[in-house]
């Protein structure tokens, strides 16, 4: 039997899949970051919030490890990054012993009211940009 946790996640991600997703990944003010797929090795964006610090961008992922970007991440670390409309690349660091709820509150506040909402397992990454 699935507990909350696990229905949550299963809803949020379908939302996300199939409405969400598809309309910002056309908007053009919208961070995007791009993964390799760990089996397809196809390209796979998803639309996600965060703040570039330096030549570091921060990010909380709401799902953590259950992300399939997160797993991407994990299986291919080279990404690239859509900021303001122009395209970075970096090295992404899943960084588990990081406080993600602490982070979220130097992230965009309404990206992170949203991750807190709907998140269930909170994980910062760090990408390292290559410029």
């Amino acid at each position: 039997m699935p507990n909350m946790r696990d229905i949550q996640h299963r809803v949020v991600t379908a939302l996300q899949r199939r409405v969400g997703n598809p309309i910002l990944r056309t908007v053009p003010s919208q961070t995007l970051l791009e993964t390799t797929g760990r089996v397809s090795g196809q390209p796979r964006i998803t639309p996600i919030g965060g703040r570039k610090f330096g030549n570091q961008f921060w990010l909380v992922s709401e799902f953590g490890e259950r992300s399939q970007y997160i797993r991407n991440i994990k299986a291919n670390n080279h990404v690239r990054l859509r900021l303001h409309g122009r395209w970075h690349t970096g090295t992404a660091h899943p960084l588990p012993d990081d406080d993600a709820r602490t982070r979220l509150a130097s992230l965009p506040r309404a990206n992170s009211a949203a991750v807190r909402l709907v998140g269930t397992d909170l994980l910062t990454v760090r990408i390292d940009l290559d410029d």
